[in-house]
């Protein structure tokens, strides 16, 4: 006698959309297969469905400790940059820097607390000084978070500089995202000149440029 195998679906359940892991599954009628060969009787195992939905969910899921951002320089003078910032992990943060239009010399670069740019670089307010501090330079232990030290124009006017800090970081309550960058018209004194505001500002004068901190994809 010839043998003859007969299919049938018997079973339904839920598979995760691959396009929006966050969305409602898409409910998918999958057969699992039972057969029946004359003479012998064969069973087919059946996937479980949350094993499946589990397995998809984990495979959706890319968690990646590279993070960068950048902000883009621009204020009411010729003044204009491009700052880009990196950090692996929780580690320290990798801030590159270039600025043209300036005069040659020293200008300072700050971050400040508030990315509000609709008044020009003043709507920025104070400097970013999460721990309550005196401003210092960027080697000093007691120091703003957003001190970052000079940058120094050359005679055209570009000043370029990578700095790696440990108070700047891309995540957390700390996080730097969405505050902006300021470059300011004099040389910061680091604290130490003895002006009224050396403490506060570094007596650097008025504000230049200014652009707010932005997560890009990596």
């Amino acid at each position: 006698m010839s043998a003859r195998t007969i299919l049938s679906p018997s079973q339904t359940f839920s598979l995760l959309s691959p396009v929006n892991a966050t969305a409602s599954p898409i409910r998918a009628t999958i057969p699992s297969l039972s057969s029946s060969i004359s003479g012998l009787s064969l069973n087919l195992t059946r996937y479980s469905p949350n094993l499946y939905t589990s397995a998809a969910r984990k495979l959706l899921t890319v968690v990646s400790g590279s993070k960068k951002a950048v902000a883009v320089l621009k204020g009411n003078s010729n003044v204009e940059g491009v700052v880009t910032l990196t950090q692996e992990d929780d580690g320290q943060t990798t801030v590159k820097v270039r600025v043209a239009g300036l005069t040659p010399g020293h200008h300072w670069l700050h971050l400040h607390e508030y990315g509000d740019t609709s008044n020009g670089c003043i709507s920025t307010v104070a400097h970013f000084d999460p721990n309550g501090t005196t401003h210092g330079s960027l080697e000093d232990e007691i120091r703003y978070a957003g001190d970052l030290g000079n940058l120094v124009a050359n005679a055209d006017g570009v000043a370029e500089a990578t700095i790696t800090d440990n108070q700047i970081p891309l995540s957390g309550p700390n996080s730097v995202v969405g505050r902006p960058f300021v470059v300011h018209e004099l040389e910061d004194d680091l604290g130490k000149g003895g002006h009224e505001l050396s403490l506060t500002t570094g007596n650097a004068g008025g504000r230049l440029a200014c652009g707010v901190v932005r997560l890009i994809p990596l």
